[in-house]
């Protein structure tokens, strides 16, 4: 079965719960910033909610990454079962491929390759990077190993991760944890956050946290909690079941209770990826899909959804065109007369006109079944 065109083959609820989730990310989320801005209105709530935790803690914004990994992991058992046991040219293909685009794709969005300077290279920073190793390592264990040892394997990694950090003695500082060396140490000088100064030399900049290397150990494991999650979907030919949504959500809460559980001892910090936060991410995005596979699957709810679908079927490119290309000398022109008349809400007209033509292109994608895939 083919991930793409056709939409009866397609999960209704994931793709419009990957649509809300870009929706809060490149609609709602900047043009509510900027009309606050614009009014000067200062809202405690919205920079609490709408903007990532400083270190440690856990608000709607943060679940963005998270949300999107697991997705991608729902769609392996549909996408990849015919391959289930055997090693298939075809398939090593197929990921090869996958796992080049989200990269290339991931070195455009953070400007890498578009700077044509090797000092601003960096080669993993990105969340579409990150997609790509926990799809690929999720990918694998679901073809080559069987529920048991899927289960198992994942285990490894997320004992592993817990593991690097037990050994370090649980350092916990922003600068010196352990998967903040490995950065350091494989990515060096090419490490986001990087900082080069007029004679060549280079220092890290100390307000750049994020990790990747290590990492990466619970990325795999977060896509292949989604990956569960889509066998539960499709178990006994995808029939959508009211008992599916039920176990759906309560796997959902016993990893939210289990990821809370953790934090005394590995406190949820999503710059590390931290082990309790990729159980309670994950918890929630259980949570999630279950809401949405109840309502969209279950009891047929979702008809008047289907705008949430030309992002939700089309969300690399919603995710690439946003980053990378900018509407504003479009709108600028067309609209500049309007600057007397508006004065401070001007941005925001501005921007609430970028994301009408974003949404006509996604839209126009859509209606002519134009998919991104890789």
């Amino acid at each position: 079965m083919k991930e793409a065109e056709s939409v009866k083959k397609r999960l209704a609820s994931l793709d419009v719960l990957r649509g809300l989730d870009l929706w809060f990310l490149i609609i709602a989320g900047p043009l509510l910033g900027t009309f606050l801005d614009c009014a000067g209105i200062e809202c405690t709530w919205f920079n609490k909610y709408f903007s990532h935790v400083d270190w440690e803690g856990f608000v709607a914004w943060d679940l963005i990454m998270p949300l999107f990994m697991f997705m991608s992991g729902i769609t392996i058992p549909f996408s990849l079962s015919r391959y289930k046991g055997r090693a298939d040219k075809e398939l090593y293909l197929k990921l090869a491929k996958r796992f080049a685009l989200l990269f290339f794709f991931g070195w455009i969005v953070q400007g890498n390759l578009l700077d044509l300077d090797f000092k601003s290279f960096h080669p993993f920073a990105n969340t579409l990077q990150a997609i790509a190793v926990g799809y690929i390592g999720a990918a694998l264990m679901f073809v080559h190993l069987r529920s048991k040892g899927q289960i198992a394997m994942t285990s490894v990694l997320f004992i592993g991760y817990i593991l690097a950090f037990v050994l370090t003695g649980m350092n916990l500082d922003p600068e010196s944890n352990i998967a903040m060396a490995v950065d350091k140490a494989v990515l060096g000088c090419h490490r986001d956050g990087v900082r080069w100064a007029a004679d060549g030399s280079w220092t890290y900049n100390a307000g750049y946290q994020y990790t990747w290397i290590l990492s990466s150990l619970n990325f795999i494991v977060t896509v292949m909690l989604g990956c569960f999650a889509g066998e539960i979907i499709r178990h006994r030919n995808d029939e959508a079941t009211t008992r599916k949504a039920l176990i759906l959500g309560g796997t959902g809460a016993a990893l939210v209770i289990a990821g809370l559980a953790m934090s005394p001892f590995f406190p949820i910090i999503k710059k590390i990826w931290s082990s309790s936060m990729t159980l309670y991410a994950g918890g929630i995005s259980f949570l999630l899909i279950a809401a949405t596979y109840y309502i969209v699957d279950v009891k047929k709810w979702g008809g008047s959804l289907e705008w949430i679908k030309w992002f939700g079927m089309n969300s690399i490119a919603v995710y690439v065109i946003s980053h990378v290309l900018g509407f504003e000398s479009i709108t600028t022109s067309l609209l500049h007369g309007l600057n007397h008349h508006i004065g401070d809400f001007y941005p925001f007209v501005i921007d609430l006109a970028n994301s009408f033509i974003l949404i006509l292109i996604i839209r126009y994608m859509y209606k002519n079944r134009i998919f991104l895939k890789v």
